[in-house]
């Protein structure tokens, strides 16, 4: 990169830092798009003069709220809620709703701002938003879960609709939730309406959903292991998490015949050497979508390694699928990975690589699908699911899964239309940000200065 082209990233992520103090993470997502797009707009002046990038980067409108809620001794207790909408050139306002102790305005700017570019990818009609609370709801009765999903969503439900926009899941969001918020607008609103998305079979919601983030990673990499000639099967993936996208990643990972060897939660992870199959999987959904315990509990009913504090990427693995959270993987960790011969990674969750990391893993011509691409499945069923609802017609899973599919395929073709380097080496993360970011920028051209 030219010392021109570093020059205006530094004055243009200086004047972010200075709108926006102490949101690392914030900063974080907006320089990695930063240093795709700069580039690109300085030959793409129409994009320069009507300043897209720098209003991108600024949400269209903010709210954060006072979520009090009784707890099950009959104290009142007290979080902060929280919805970003951040661009709505495309559609409504789309993304998910995070529950966790660590939610706070940088945080979701990052997850609000990836979003728009996530969703661009798609193609299909949304535009990008995101939210949550400071709410735990780990150790919490249902009966809490529910006061407090009722007393959030009695404010949220003035600035969503299924035309303004429309929240899902995140981390700490499932089904269960997302019923109690959708029952708390019901009853407020007098309306049954897609207003979220993620909901239960019986009333709205869309068959694969729950898999689509983790299928459509899984499907991500196989497009770029296409790319070099070659399949999943046979190989040995290391994945992090045991939520929802970790377990559907595993899901079809073994489907395609690769062997997942570990998985992971906040206390540790598990080393399966002899993989992780339908039967193991089922153990894990129960224990962690209904006991809600911890994967040590598989270590201990399988007899296989335990590491305690530790994140899963010493493994030796072919393909790696980071399904936890944002950062978790460091530049160390990456020199690890790339060290024991892995050649793909596919982020099934958000921002999940440092940026440091991330220049591991292009430096080393690996295959690196950042989460904006390889983790748009569920989104881009989401939008689906908001296509049913529209339509009041359900698809069979058949449908979906294709549609999804055939999303992921082509969400990989823009990639490489927009990322192909010299040696026809893929540059995925320069890929998905300019591919995500035209259908965005035209529209603002199109709709005016607003």
């Amino acid at each position: 990169m030219s010392d021109m082209f570093k020059v205006q990233i530094d004055n243009f992520m200086a004047r972010i830092v200075a709108k926006n103090p102490g949101e690392s993470e914030y900063h974080q997502a907006v320089k990695e798009v930063a240093e795709s797009l700069i580039p690109f707009i300085e030959d793409n002046p129409q994009y320069k003069e009507a300043k897209i990038l720098d209003r991108i980067a600024e949400p269209e409108r903010v709210m954060m709220f006072r979520v009090a809620w009784v707890d099950d001794k009959g104290q009142i207790q007290v979080n902060r809620g929280f919805r970003i909408q951040m661009n709505s050139a495309i559609g409504p306002y789309k993304g998910g709703l995070r529950f966790h102790p660590s939610v706070n305005l940088g945080i979701l700017k990052f997850l609000a701002f990836e979003q728009v570019f996530k969703n661009s990818l798609t193609t299909l009609p949304m535009g990008g938003g995101k939210g949550g609370s400071d709410f735990d709801p780990k150790g919490k009765s249902t009966n809490e879960v529910m006061r407090f999903c009722q007393s959030f969503m009695t404010e949220l439900q003035r600035h969503v609709g299924p035309d303004t926009d429309v929240p899902a899941g995140d981390i700490g969001v499932g089904g269960r939730e997302i019923g109690f918020m959708f029952g708390q607008y019901k009853r407020i609103r007098n309306e049954f309406t897609g207003v979220l998305t993620g909901k239960g079979i019986q009333w709205g919601g869309s068959l694969i959903r729950p898999e689509a983030t983790g299928y459509g990673a899984t499907f991500f990499l196989e497009e770029m292991l296409k790319v070099k000639g070659i399949g999943i099967k046979g190989k040995v993936a290391a994945i992090s998490g045991s939520g929802n996208v970790a377990q559907y990643a595993t899901q079809k990972v073994h489907q395609l015949g690769g062997k997942v060897v570990t998985l992971s939660d906040s206390d540790g992870y598990i080393y399966d050497p002899d993989g992780i199959d339908e039967e193991k999987l089922a153990f894990v959904m129960e224990l962690k979508n209904q006991k809600r315990g911890r994967i040590s509990e598989y270590a201990d009913k399988y007899k296989v390694t335990y590491v305690a504090g530790k994140r899963p990427w010493g493994v030796k693995c072919d393909i790696a699928l980071p399904c936890a959270t944002q950062n978790e993987i460091s530049e160390e960790d990456a020199k690890t990975l790339v060290t024991n011969g892995c050649i793909a990674v596919s982020e099934g969750a958000n921002m999940p690589s440092t940026p440091e990391a991330v220049e591991v893993f292009l430096k080393s011509k690996i295959a690196f699908g950042p989460g904006k691409a390889a983790n748009a499945g569920g989104v881009a069923t989401s939008g689906l699911e908001m296509s049913q609802n529209s339509m009041r017609l359900p698809w069979s899973k058949e449908e979906v899964e294709e549609k999804l599919h055939t999303i992921m395929v082509n969400i990989h073709k823009t990639c490489v239309t927009y990322g192909i380097e010299d040696n026809n080496f893929v540059n995925y993360v320069r890929g998905a940000n300019i591919g995500g970011f035209i259908k965005v920028a035209d529209s603002m051209l199109a709709q005016g200065v607003i």
